[in-house]
């Protein structure tokens, strides 16, 4: 069990995760989970990941909710996503849950290196602003949505990360839209991967409630970030990117050092 002191923390944790979901739709679990490892000082990398997940994944509804709001929510392409990735993150969960702790998060930090570089690529790119999901686009979604599944369980992550570009990649959507649709996808990942691990009691639920607390107010104050930086300049997909590779060089030299 963890002390008052460090499940104040974990209430901060929470704020920055929220924030970071209601800005660019990932990043949750990219913070979460090096956060509650390195920071709030849960030892055991699947009992941050499994908690993390649940956190995440209540975090993620919430600010579902603010960018629903805002008009920002694709839900018909949403559905189809989070629908094919909901079975790739069951198998990837179990998967995930039996490989070593430290190795799989130096194995996250080097995807979130790949993905960071792709929305650097794309930066630029403005979207279809009336993109939608058609039949034409469907296979390409529903392939999106399944592959990224399977890299959310297998790393006990929302994927917001994965599933903003994968949204991007298969619709054509804009950013804005994207962030706000992909978090359909993140809290269905998020609590399909969380199911999966409390099964196995690699949940710890005051930690998660704690979470959960502070991301109220952080994703509210990312999700009004994200209107505003929104400007069609490619300003949020380089923010997103940063971000990405800050946490991952830290996590690829702590993890490394632990290996």
């Amino acid at each position: 069990m963890l002390d008052l002191l460090h499940l104040m923390i974990g209430a901060f944790s929470g704020a920055l995760v929220g924030f970071a979901l209601g800005l660019v739709g990932g990043g949750g679990s990219i913070l979460a989970v090096p956060l509650m490892v390195y920071l709030v000082g849960v030892h055991d990398p699947h009992m941050a990941i499994g908690t993390s997940a649940f956190a995440v994944a209540a975090n993620a509804a919430i600010g579902l909710s603010n960018h629903a709001r805002a008009g920002n929510v694709l839900w018909r392409c949403g559905a189809v996503y989070a629908g094919a990735g909901v079975l790739g993150a069951f198998i990837g969960s179990t998967l995930g849950k039996a490989f070593d702790g430290q190795r799989l998060l130096f194995l996250f930090a080097l995807v979130m290196v790949v993905v960071g570089v792709l929305m650097l690529k794309r930066r630029k790119s403005q979207g279809v602003a009336n993109a939608q999901c058609t039949r034409e686009n469907a296979p390409k979604v529903l392939g999106y949505g399944l592959g990224t599944g399977l890299f959310s369980g297998f790393f006990g992550i929302g994927g917001g990360f994965l599933i903003v570009p994968g949204l991007i990649a298969s619709t054509e959507m804009p950013m804005l839209n994207a962030v706000g649709t992909s978090l359909v996808a993140v809290t269905a990942f998020g609590l399909t991967t969380a199911f999966n691990y409390a099964r196995s009691g690699l949940v710890d639920w005051a930690l998660a409630a704690t979470f959960i607390t502070g991301g109220v107010l952080g994703s509210l104050a990312g999700t009004r970030a994200a209107k505003h930086l929104s400007r069609g300049d490619g300003t949020l997909n380089t923010v997103f990117a940063v971000l990405i590779f800050v946490v991952a060089a830290y996590m690829l030299f702590k993890s490394a050092h632990a290996l």
